[in-house]
């Protein structure tokens, strides 16, 4: 499981509380008194993979030194009804990051929770679950973060972290082969060159070329299984496109070594999350 900074962390929940507060908490201002104490609770109303535990803690601190503290790491499955975490503070600022700790704890965990069903959909195969970089802009790291919490890999965090030649690279450059000597050419040592194709002619130019890699987009079950034969353990192999629950066991069953799933991160359901308080003096 990746790490979150420390100070990335509280760049993006700052930005979160600015954007959420506005120029203050009206509601709060004219109904509470500004001594007001307050306990809550943070309780899951589905079933679910927990992820984003300090990105909450994080915003009560910063919300006005609320105090979080988690009862469930990230990771855990939890049921309807179970306690995620407690709450103490002044009442107007466990108010003001209720919604914007909600907000990241349900996306982040609705990641977690889609991308560990996707895990185990293919636990039987030797095939890992990979994301994409089909994020929300700002806030990768945490979604990229919430996949691995369910037990999924990441892929490229950015354009700088490896060589991936796409369908646009192969056609400016004239060619896979083209592409592919060109990425081998200018390639620092210790990155991987990885090359897009749709057929099993591409398939094989790029092993020819020198691919470390190769992506398989978008091919139908019986092109999978014979692109696997004819790679034979040579390159890495990327199942990529059309992937759902219905038919991502069906792909890791053709011998794939990746299967990348942009719906992990673009399409992921919040997971159902609520804040309750208990006490208020």
């Amino acid at each position: 499981m990746m790490n979150l900074d420390t100070i990335y962390l509280r760049g993006i929940v700052e930005a979160a509380l600015e954007e959420d507060t506005g120029y203050g908490d009206i509601t709060s201002a004219i109904t509470i008194s500004e001594d007001s104490e307050s306990e809550a609770i943070v309780v899951a109303k589905q079933e679910g993979i927990v992820a984003g535990q300090i990105v909450a803690c994080d915003v009560f601190y910063y919300a006005g030194g609320v105090t979080y503290e988690d009862e469930v790491s990230d990771g855990t499955r939890v049921c309807r009804g179970d306690r995620i975490g407690g709450i103490s503070g002044g009442t107007r600022s466990v108010l003001a990051g209720e919604r914007v700790a909600l907000n990241f704890l349900q996306h982040m965990s609705g990641i977690a929770t889609l991308t560990n069903k996707y895990v185990q959909l293919v636990s039987h195969t030797k095939a890992k679950i990979i994301d994409t970089r089909k994020t929300t802009p700002g806030l990768r790291r945490l979604e990229k973060y919430a996949v691995t919490v369910g037990g999924g890999f990441n892929h490229r965090f950015n354009l700088s972290d490896g060589i991936l030649i796409k369908d646009n690279h192969i056609a400016a450059a004239g060619g896979v082969t083209a592409a592919v000597t060109a990425a081998k050419r200018g390639a620092p040592h210790l990155l991987k060159i990885e090359c897009e194709v749709t057929n099993l002619d591409e398939l094989s130019e790029a092993i020819a070329a020198g691919a470390d890699a190769v992506l398989l987009d978008n091919m139908p079950l019986d092109m999978l299984k014979q692109a696997v034969e004819l790679v034979a353990g040579r390159v890495i192999t990327e199942a990529s496109g059309g992937i759902n629950e219905g038919n991502v066991g069906a792909v890791a069953e053709t011998g794939v070594d990746l299967i990348s799933v942009g719906a992990l991160t673009h399409s992921a359901p919040a997971l159902d999350i609520s804040l309750q308080f208990v006490k208020t003096e």
